[in-house]
């Protein structure tokens, strides 16, 4: 007969976990939460049960989705161990809330919490550039949500550039990668100049992702502006409350960014046919007042034509009258001598030889005689 094996405490527990690392590195539980507790503001306790069993749990705050309370159904990931003192546990991986009443009354509890803080105060909201050269775009590229926002945007406004990262958008993985899409796009050199995260409709279960208390935080927390399109009419989630400006749909999204460049287009035609109108009209007012000023202009220059002309008839009159040969023709005659021309009687003696001028005749004389008006 071969002896048994015997190992110690410390060895069957170390055993032990290597055999459950082994076989159950990860595994997912369903159950509803009972004793939740957390502990100095950082450890977390919790059971999951259901009608014939309960299991322990243990974790951070930090892989809580937001508050939770008992009662509600939840999903936890995690990986099954012994502890050497407390016994066995699950340590948690993540945790997500099942079923519309508990992601309800998750995201009610978390909603709460956020208003108190002021997260979602409209004093917070920034206003979008309109249209923006510069998208991230944050979706599953599976998903009709990415087609829907690319179709619209593409049909209403041309050139704008979209950077495009790929994520799950409901399921386990969803919250991490969309958190880290909106870091990595807030982390760029060159951001976009808006950050739209969408997706399309669905279950309260599909959705849950958006009212988780990391992406809710990170939408809060983005230095580039956002805008949260989320397909579902009847819930907004909590990433929505959040965000600088919400959309209903993900083509709701792609009209909210940009005018539609067919109208914008019809707007710039009827500008131009109203500048055209409205440069004829100036033309034509133009050439009016250029008619008024034109005949404004005759009328100045015809009088003061006539006034110069007047002005030079005057002129010629005086003129004529001090024209020397007009005192010639009235019997006026000059006298020279030498040349000189003879002012007084005493430049002249008797015998002097002299030229007299009349005004149709030359004439020369010699002095006989000299008679002045003083000796009359």
């Amino acid at each position: 007969m071969s002896a048994e094996l015997v190992v110690s405490v410390s060895e069957f527990v170390a055993l032990l976990n290597q055999t459950l690392e082994f076989a159950y590195p990860s595994i997912i539980i369903a159950g509803e939460l009972a004793n939740f507790r957390v502990s100095k503001n950082k450890w977390l306790y919790f059971d999951l049960k259901d009608d014939f069993a309960s299991v322990k749990f243990f974790g951070t705050v930090y892989q809580l989705p937001g508050p939770l309370e008992d009662g509600m159904l939840l999903e936890v990931r995690g990986q099954p161990q012994l502890h050497p003192l407390y016994g066995f546990s699950v340590n948690v991986q993540s945790i997500r809330p099942v079923g519309e009443g508990s992601i309800k009354r998750a995201a009610a509890l978390l909603e709460a919490k956020l208003v108190a803080e002021g997260l979602f105060d409209e004093a917070r909201k920034r206003p979008l550039l309109y249209p923006p050269e510069h998208i991230g775009l944050i979706t599953s590229s599976e998903a009709a949500a990415y087609s829907d926002f690319m179709k619209i945007l593409d049909e209403r406004w041309r050139g704008i550039t979209v950077d495009f990262m790929n994520v799950q958008v409901q399921g386990e993985l969803a919250v991490t990668q969309i958190v880290q899409a909106i870091e990595r796009f807030n982390a760029l050199a060159e951001p976009p100049e808006v950050l739209v995260i969408t997706r399309g409709g669905g279950s309260a279960d599909d959705l849950a992702a958006f009212s988780t208390e990391q992406v809710t935080r990170a939408v809060a927390a983005s230095r580039v502006p956002t805008l949260v399109a989320v397909g579902h009419e009847r819930d907004v989630s909590l990433a929505e409350l959040a965000a600088d400006r919400r959309a209903s749909t993900p083509s709701n999204a792609a009209e909210l960014l940009t005018p539609d460049r067919r109208h914008v287009i019809d707007q710039l035609s009827q500008i131009s046919q109203q500048l055209a109108t409205g440069l004829n009209d100036l033309l034509a007012d133009n050439q009016r007042q250029l008619q008024v000023i034109d005949e404004a202009f005759d009328e100045i220059i015809g009088r003061t034509l006539h006034s110069a002309q007047d002005r030079l008839k005057l002129n010629q009159q005086v003129l004529e009258a001090f024209n020397p040969e007009a005192a010639f023709k009235r019997g006026w005659a000059t006298v020279r001598h030498h040349n000189t021309l003879i002012r007084s009687g005493q430049s002249l003696a008797a015998g002097d030889i002299v030229d007299i001028r009349l005004y149709d005749a030359s004439l020369k004389a010699q002095i006989d005689n000299i008679i002045m008006k003083d000796d009359r």
